[in-house]
This record gives C-alpha cells, structure tokens and sequence, in this order.
C-alpha cells in the first residue's frame, strides 16, 4: 500500500513536472515574442526618429491624422460599395428561374403574330414621310443608298437581339440584356432610353397618322377639317433651331387615336396581335400596289445627279448629305425590337423570336429599296419634302386621286400598327423594370382578368395623349434615332460580353463569324451614324437622360431587388459566422479553464 502511495505521488510528481516544463516553455516563448516586438518597436521608432531629422521638426497632431485617415477609409468604403452596386449584375442563374416561373403574362403569340408586330412597329411613319423628306433635304436621289446602309446596321443589330432574345427571352429586351451583361446602373441607362425610342415613335406616328386622315377626308369628301384642332400648337423651325408658334389649338385626332390604342392595349394580347396582324398585311399589300402601279410611269431623268453637289455643310447633299440621310431615315428601320419586349407572351420563344426579328428586318429592308426607287424616279427628288411624298410621288401618273387615297388608307392602316406596337413595347419595358424594383411596382401590376400591366398602360397612354395633342412630328423621329443607335450598341456590346462570361449556356441562335466581328462592325457603324445627329438632339436626349438619373438616384438606386438581395445574402453570410464564432470562443474559454485548473493542481501539489 505504501509502494502504491509512493508511485501515485511519483506519478502526481511527473505530472506537475510537465505542467511546469509547458508553462516555463509558454512564457519563454510569450518572453521572445516579447523581445522581438520590442526590438522591432525600437527599430520602427528609430527609423521614424531619422526620417523626422531628415525632414526637419514639423508639428504633429496624432488624433487629427488618425480621425483624417479614418474618415478616409470610410469614404473609400462606402465609394467601393457604391460602385459595386451601380455594376451588380443580376445572375443569369435568377433571371433564368425568373423567366420560367413568372407566368403573370400569358404565352398566346406564335411566330407569325410576332412577325406582324415586328413589321407593324418598323413600316411607318420612316417610310411614308421621312422618306421623301431626305431625299428633298439631304440626299436627292441616293437616298436609297442611305436606305441600303441603315438596312444593312439594322440587320447586323437584329442578328444581336435574336442570340440574346433566343438566350433570354425576357420583356424587358435590351434592359434585361444589360442588367445580366453589364450590372444595374446601364441597365436603367438603357432602359430609359429604350422607353424613350418606342414613347416617342409612338408620339410620331399618331401625330403623322391624323395628318393622313385629313388627306384622307379632304380627298373622299369636301369636309373640310379646321387646322386649329388636327395641328400642333408649336412647330420646329429647323433653320433657327427653335420653337414657333403655329396659332392652331390642339391636335384631337392624334388624342383619340392614342386613347383607342390604350383600351386595344387593355384587352387581352391575342386581340390585339389579331388586329396588328390584319392591319399589317393590309399595308404590304398597299405598298405592293403602289410598286406595280407606279413602276411604269418612271423617268431616268429623275436620276440625273445621283449625288447632288454639296452646298457648302455636312448635311446638305453630295456624299456627306446621304450619311446625313442615313441618320434620318434610321428611324424607318427602328421597330423589329418590339418583337423582343413580348418574348414572355411568346410561345417557344427561342426558336421563334429569331425568326421574327430578322425576318420583319429583311421584308423591311426590301420593300424600303424598292419603293424608294419608284418614288424618287417618279418625281424631281425637290418636289418631295412633304408630309405625304408617295401622294406627290403620285401626281405625275394616270391613276390620280383613286391610288392617292388607296396610298393614304395604307399609311393610316401602317401608322396605327406602328403606334400600336411601339406603346405595347414601352409597357413592356416598364413592366421589366418595376418588377426588378426599379420603377414603382403598381408598372408590374398584371389586370387579373386580361393578364396585361394595365396600370402601365393606362399612364403611357396618358403621356402619349397629353404630348400628341401639342408636339410636331419634325424633331420627334430624329430624337427616336439617337436612341435607337445607343441602344442597338448596348446590344452589340452585350452580345461580346454574354459570348465570353457565359459561353457554356445553350444557345439555339448564334450570331455567324465569330463572337465579336458582327457586333463591333455593327456597333462602329451606329456610332458613325451618330456624327449626322444634330446639336438639340442631343440635347432633347441628354435632357431625357437626366430626368432618367433623377428618377433612378432617388427611387430605383433604393428600391432594387437587387440591392435587397445583396444585402440580404452579407447578412446571412454574418449570421452562419456566428455559430462559428461562438464556437471559437467556447473552446478558447474552456482550454483557459484547463490550463487554470492545471496550474492550481500543480500548485496544489507542490
């Protein structure tokens, strides 16, 4: 027993022993790390002392440099975190599951209906009024050729919208697009400025279409419509470069149509694309007549000078002059996008967007050529700046007044699809946008019962009604060129980006050669149209866009899902630390029980 009682304490020895040796190697050890933080404390002090000597004796206010380099940080943070969210890209993961499980909008559209929509939004108002006004001011007769080169940048863009509508056939188009590809804030840049292309090609073609229905009535009756109701109370004086007043009152029939257009709008989307659809093939069958008709009584003489010399300025003919022609009638060809904003209401919409993007693109294209070439052979390219020129064009054949007022049922019926169209695009867009939280979410709110945003489409049509009755058609369509030039650019670039970040998603549509050559090509030859656009243009754009910065700065920066998600994913990544931190913390306290313990058994024994 006394042998046991020995050993135990021998063994209770041994033990206090190791507890001492691991204690003195633990402050040896603290006492090192002592010495050399001591050692280099004094290393630093002394290297500052010397810098100090070399720089000569300066004051030195310690809290005031540290609160200063505080405050710098801080405002360092908060620009990092501000940029981060201006370029935070939605994940093509959500917007994929957004895509497949948001069934607000009903699918009721097939391919056919989707290529009346892309021709009823693009044949209009850029064919049967910019058309001979080019010709008259800027081009002459080579305004074919500026037809032939803005035909050929708007196929290169359809080819991009049809990769990225097969890829995300989404109602938000180019938004979409851009939110996935290059983050938040150029998503609202370009969705605003998308809103602004379809709002006011919308504004251009309802103010040209009561124009028609004047002619329209003058010519079948001898009623004689008052001016001061079917005019705009201002016009543009394009030589001053300012408003003047016309002294008419308001325009009512552009404000009845665009209140027609709402309740079409309000209805279901399959009644509405029925209504495009017939109105569509009404007008290419008019324009066809026109072509027939009139290709006889051509005169080559008319062609004489197919460059007119320049005058002197950049727009004013000669080469120089078609460029600028080119800028103006880009806006006949704005309008196959269209197709895009309602790929949610599309059935298989990858497969059959694609073909109604870049079919409604060449049928345009096509029908632009060729009756471009009938109109400005028929008549002295000067006799064209009208606000009917297939009507002048007219005039110098047999068929006379019977074919003015079947071209004019054609450009009434074409001008509704485009009004049509272009509105149903817009609230798409708006829809889109509110419901990424953008834009107030009463834009997202679907009617129940026809499964439309009718709130969106109640306030557009407001908007429209209201700046219909007072703008002049003249500075609308250039204003609608500039946008649509950015924005198919926006595309362009979206497409290279999508093409390098998200290579490995199924795509049913490519564009051909290549990820890169038919997007830059497409996109330097926007940005050279871009040099024709003039000086108030950009101004009425640049005014656009600042109310758009306003908008998104002091609603959408704040009210982004987006935004919410992000921060919503920072405060959970907190809250699974946690446990982890906690856990850290026990083992840590219950090691410093042990080694406590440790020492007063050691203690103890001594």
């Amino acid at each position: 027993m006394t042998h046991l009682l020995i050993d135990a304490k021998s063994s209770n020895n041994c033990k206090v022993d190791i507890l001492l040796d691991s204690k003195h190697q633990s402050l040896n050890l603290f006492n090192k790390v002592e010495a050399e933080l001591t050692l280099r404390t004094a290393e630093e002090a002394e290297k500052n002392s010397v810098e100090k000597v070399c720089k000569g004796p300066q004051p030195l206010d310690q809290p005031k440099i540290q609160l200063e380099h505080d405050a710098s940080k801080r405002v360092l943070s908060c620009t990092k975190t501000f940029i981060k969210r201006l370029i935070a890209r939605k994940p093509m993961e959500i917007l994929q599951a957004e895509i497949d499980t948001r069934n607000e909008l009903r699918r009721d559209l097939n391919w056919i209906q989707l290529l009346a929509i892309g021709l009823g939004c693009t044949i209009g108002a850029g064919i049967f009024v910019l058309s001979g006004q080019a010709a008259a001011k800027y081009s002459g007769p080579s305004v074919i050729i500026s037809f032939i080169i803005t035909g050929v940048i708007a196929l290169l863009s359809s080819l991009s919208y049809s990769e990225l509508g097969a890829m995300m056939p989404s109602s938000g188009s180019v938004y979409t697009y851009t939110y996935a590809a290059m983050g938040e804030y150029l998503a609202w840049f370009i969705g605003w400025n998308s809103a602004l292309l379809h709002l006011f090609s919308v504004l251009t073609a309802i103010v040209t279409w009561s124009k028609y229905v004047v002619l329209f009535i003058d010519n079948v009756s001898n009623y004689n419509i008052k001016n001061m109701f079917v005019q705009a109370p201002v016009a543009w004086n394009e030589d001053e470069e300012r408003f003047i007043i016309t002294g008419q009152a308001i325009n009512l029939l552009a404000i009845a149509l665009t209140i027609a257009i709402t309740i079409l709008l309000i209805i279901r989307i399959y009644q509405m694309a029925i209504v495009n659809l017939v109105l569509v093939v009404f007008k290419i069958i008019i324009i066809i007549i026109f072509i027939f008709a009139c290709c006889k009584y051509v005169n080559r003489n008319n062609y004489y000078s197919f460059f007119p010399p320049n005058k002197g300025s950049f727009s004013e003919y000669g080469v120089t002059g078609m460029l600028k022609g080119c800028t103006y009638v880009f806006f006949a060809y704005t309008g196959f996008e269209s197709v895009s904003t309602v790929a949610q209401e599309a059935k298989l919409p990858e497969r059959s967007l694609p073909i109604a993007i870049i079919g409604s693109t060449i049928i345009s294209l096509l029908l632009y050529i060729v009756l471009c070439t009938v109109m400005v052979e028929l008549v002295p390219y000067k006799l064209l700046d009208s606000d009917n020129p297939l009507s002048e064009a007219i005039k110098t054949t047999l068929y006379g007044l019977w074919l003015s007022i079947v071209m004019n049922l054609g450009a009434i019926a074409s001008l509704t699809t485009v009004a049509l169209t272009d509105m149903l695009s817009q609230t798409r867009i708006f829809y889109a946008m509110a419901h990424d939280g953008l834009l107030p979410s009463f834009f997202a709110e679907i009617h129940r019962i026809t499964t439309t945003p009718w709130i969106s489409i109640i306030i557009s049509g407001i908007f429209c009604a209201v700046f219909s009755g007072v703008c002049p058609v003249d500075i609308l369509g250039e204003t609608s060129s500039i946008s649509a030039l950015i924005t198919y650019i926006f595309v362009h670039i979206a497409l290279i980006i999508m093409r390098y970040t998200h290579g490995d998603i199924q795509r049913i549509f490519q564009v051909p050669f290549g990820s890169w050559l038919i997007p830059t090509i497409g996109s330097s030859l926007c940005i050279l149209l871009m040099r024709g656009i003039t000086k108030p243009t950009v101004f009425r754009f640049l005014v656009w866009t600042a109310l758009g910065q306003i908008i998104y700065f002091s609603y959408g920066f704040w009210h982004s899902k987006q935004r919410k998600s992000i921060k919503s994913a920072s405060i959970s990544s907190v809250t699974e630390l946690l446990p982890t931190i906690a856990s850290i913390t026990e083992q840590y306290t219950q090691n410093e029980l042990e080694s406590d313990l440790a020492s007063e058994n050691s203690e103890n024994a001594v």
